[in-house]
């Protein structure tokens, strides 16, 4: 071999083993790695408790670089809290309510849809009609699931929290009157046993709104019945029946003196129960 071309090859062998080395080690560092993945995936397979922790840690961090990157909290979960559904989803009758209901009082379709289908779901447990119970929360709160009266009822469907706090402990608490959902459960609970006890949908009304002793409810079950007919309307289903005001109580001396005419106008509207008759009567529901 000529001298010239000597150093050349010794280049060349240098380079050579050079790659070949790096090749083994390679070959040998990927063969590390498989071996430590699989003995991880061994480990977290053998450890469902690290996978989970694992997972756990995985999750806050991501949540972490998420909140920095938007400068704001997130929970993902918040969902799981909202009161609405897509109002599309209903059944045809019960769209129509809703958005009726939505277009009236400039509420949401959507929270509107789960309060119609929830509604209807309890009035056919109760055999109460969903629209009569849609017609009370209507003319009760507005569907303000926070609304507060000046005697205490809360809620959607203005329940006296403080009397029947019983029927909250199986929601929680007390606390629970201001969710839209349990509210509307408690409050449907005490109108079937108001119209239990008075034998009719009108007397029910009354003992509802605490006038079941008093002459009359100063309307309150005229303006139900009127909104619950409406809404039967907007669903597409027969009107009823016009209710039929009640009539003033009279002694016996008044009877007989009153000659038996019959009015040219209907007798003027007595104001609905105070705090103290309200509380009274609810208490014994």
């Amino acid at each position: 071999m000529p001298a010239s071309a000597k150093p050349f090859a010794a280049v060349r062998t240098f380079a050579s083993d050079v790659t070949d080395g790096f090749l083994q080690i390679t070959h040998n560092g990927f063969a590390l790695l498989g071996l430590a993945v699989a003995f991880v995936a061994i480990t977290l397979f053998a450890r469902p408790d690290l996978r989970h922790e694992g997972e756990a840690h995985l999750r806050d961090w991501l949540r972490a670089r998420q909140v920095a990157v938007l400068d704001m909290p997130t929970e993902p979960g918040a969902i799981d809290r909202a009161t609405a559904s897509n109002p599309k989803d209903l059944p045809r009758e019960q769209a129509a309510v809703a958005f009726w209901l939505s277009k009236k009082y400039r509420v949401a379709p959507e929270p509107l849809a789960a309060l119609v289908s929830e509604a209807y779901t309890l009035g056919q447990n109760n055999k109460i009609d969903p629209t009569l119970i849609l017609a009370i929360m209507a003319i009760e709160s507005s569907f303000n699931p926070f609304a507060q009266s000046s005697v205490g009822a809360q809620g959607l469907m203005q329940v006296m929290t403080s009397v029947h706090t019983d029927k909250y402990e199986n929601f929680g608490g007390r606390l629970a009157a201001f969710d839209p959902v349990t509210n509307l459960r408690v409050g449907v609970k005490v109108l079937k046993d108001c119209i239990a006890r008075a034998g009719s949908i009108e007397g029910g009304l009354r003992h509802y709104v605490g006038a079941a002793n008093l002459p009359n409810d100063g309307g309150y079950a005229s303006k139900v019945l009127a909104e619950h007919n409406r809404l039967r309307q907007a669903a597409g289903l027969r009107a009823l029946p016009a209710a039929t005001p009640p009539q003033p109580l009279l002694t016996a001396a008044a009877k007989q003196a009153t000659p038996q005419i019959a009015p040219l106008v209907a007798p003027a509207a007595a104001p609905v129960a105070s705090a103290g008759e309200q509380v009274a009567l609810n208490t014994n529901l």
